[in-house]
């Protein structure tokens, strides 16, 4: 998905389902040649420096959501959750949204592993990683203080016979439905408040985010990290979580795996 353009992609056989953003293109996340499929820039340094993320179990989400992308990212997941079915994977996030289907693989992985998957946002989360950053485990949804979050409606190109647009309008259809529940679902906001709110591009502060039940927590330095996501040298001491943070999985059975943020960081909202 580019961000600097609203044209719709090319129609296909089979035409995929796009949540396109629509914001200036000087937002629009730098493309980094020869990058791998997560989006990493290529050269010996960049690589190590992902893999040794991967080793502290950190998974990072740094492009536009795509199929080779998702593939990645879910390869990961797995293998993560395989390594340790117990210790948290961290998801950091900074990608303007794309493929629908693409994003429900990565969405679908993180409920599916047994472990909290924590989500961090920094710079932009917006469209379908709007609902991947949501997606968090409750309690463990983050995001950096100047970083934005987007939610709006999907859209897509359709073609074709009058009887093939009818169904994939149907499809589109029972699409933004299906990511409106899922918003709602892991906010703990009323199907309907996403529905409205969503029809348009709806944009978010870190705050706002928080207010809204997005996220749980604004991280304004690393010393903050005691509830959350660490992203230090594996192995903290007395085997605590990376850089030695406070490990959050002890508070496990406070916290539910889905279903809107952990009671105790649940804001009140207007009537």
């Amino acid at each position: 998905m580019h961000t600097s353009s609203k044209a719709h992609p090319q129609l296909q056989a089979r035409p995929q389902l796009q949540a396109h953003t629509r914001f200036p293109a000087q937002a629009q996340l730098p493309a980094h040649a020869g990058g791998d499929a997560t989006g990493s820039p290529s050269g010996p340094s960049e690589e190590h420096v992902f893999q040794r993320l991967l080793a502290n179990r950190i998974v990072f989400l740094g492009s536009a959501v795509e199929d080779a992308m998702a593939n990645a990212i879910c390869a990961k997941l797995l293998l993560l959750a395989a390594d340790d079915p117990t210790a948290d994977i961290y998801l950091y996030i900074n990608s303007p949204g794309g493929s629908v289907s693409a994003g429900m693989a990565i969405y679908d992985t993180m409920q599916y592993v047994s472990n909290d998957v924590a989500t961090v946002a920094l710079g932009l989360a917006g469209s379908m990683a709007q609902v991947l950053l949501t997606a968090g485990a409750p309690g463990k949804r983050y995001a950096l203080p100047r970083s934005q979050v987007l939610m709006h409606q999907p859209s897509g190109g359709i073609g074709g016979g009058s009887s093939d647009i009818a169904i994939q309008a149907t499809q589109m259809l029972a699409t933004k439905r299906l990511l409106q529940r899922l918003i709602a679902l892991h906010s703990g906001q009323p199907a309907e408040r996403i529905e409205a709110d969503a029809d348009r591009d709806r944009w978010f502060t870190a705050e706002q985010a928080r207010e809204y039940g997005l996220v749980d927590h604004v991280l304004h330095r690393a010393g903050e990290l005691t509830d959350g996501p660490a992203g230090g040298p594996a192995g903290g001491p007395a085997g605590g979580p990376p850089g030695g943070l406070v490990d959050v999985s002890a508070r496990h059975d406070r916290v539910p795996r889905h279903g809107g943020p952990a009671p105790e960081t649940r804001v009140a909202r207007p009537a």
